[in-house]
């Protein structure tokens, strides 16, 4: 299922994309009004509070451009930021959080299985998860939906300062380990840390070599 993927291992040390330009664009919570598909398109979702708005103020570095919070649970619509003019990252609202009414959830999870199963310029989904703890079903019942449904995703453990290097080696083994019980090849992975900037070059290089690959397919003749 993964034959196109390949483990990204976190030892690059190439210099970034320069992000020059990181601005708001839109909020939604219908398909129809997303913004123009024409440029490559990189959504970024996990549980709540896995420090999602914090990895992308760290990758675009523009404080406060996504809103954090210490209320998980309140990015609740598809908000669109475009990059250097390039390109769109996007921040989904966050799954499993037993707070919001059941109605709600289930609103959102209409909301966001129609924009990944339809949107046709998504590149790829960067699925967050805590690096502080242990597999999680919500987790791994989340990235088996997007391979049964053939969608290219990511995997990107946070908060990975917050924990000692043997407890964050054991849960990303454990992690990659239930993936291997289901399928013979891992998505590519990082490691990050929003607060040491951990991971940030290599996420950037990835998305500016599938922004390059599709510019490359696009030329041809």
């Amino acid at each position: 299922m993964f034959s196109s993927l390949f483990l990204y291992l976190c030892t690059k040390e190439d210099k970034a994309m320069d992000i020059k330009k990181a601005e708001f664009l839109m909020s939604n919570t219908r398909f129809e009004f997303l913004p123009n598909d024409n440029i490559p398109e990189y959504a970024f979702i996990g549980r709540s509070n896995v420090g999602k708005s914090s990895l992308i103020n760290m990758l675009v570095q523009r404080r406060g451009l996504a809103k954090t919070s210490s209320v998980p649970g309140k990015t609740v619509a598809i908000n669109h930021f475009i990059v250097n003019d390039a390109w769109y990252l996007v921040d989904l609202p966050g799954y499993g959080y037993a707070q919001h009414s059941k109605k709600t959830r289930e609103q959102w999870r209409v909301m966001i299985n129609n924009y990944i199963t339809r949107r046709r310029n998504l590149v790829t989904t960067f699925v967050l998860i805590d690096s502080r703890i242990e597999p999680q079903n919500n987790d791994l019942g989340f990235v088996e939906w997007l391979g049964e449904n053939q969608m290219p995703f990511c995997i990107v453990f946070t908060k990975a300062d917050k924990v000692s290097k043997a407890e964050l080696d054991r849960n990303v083994e454990a992690f990659k380990a239930k993936l291997l019980e289901e399928w013979e090849e891992l998505p590519p992975i990082f490691i990050t840390s929003a607060e040491k900037k951990t991971g940030r070059d290599d996420v950037l290089n990835y998305i500016e070599a599938q922004n390059a690959e599709i510019a490359n397919l696009m030329n041809k003749p």
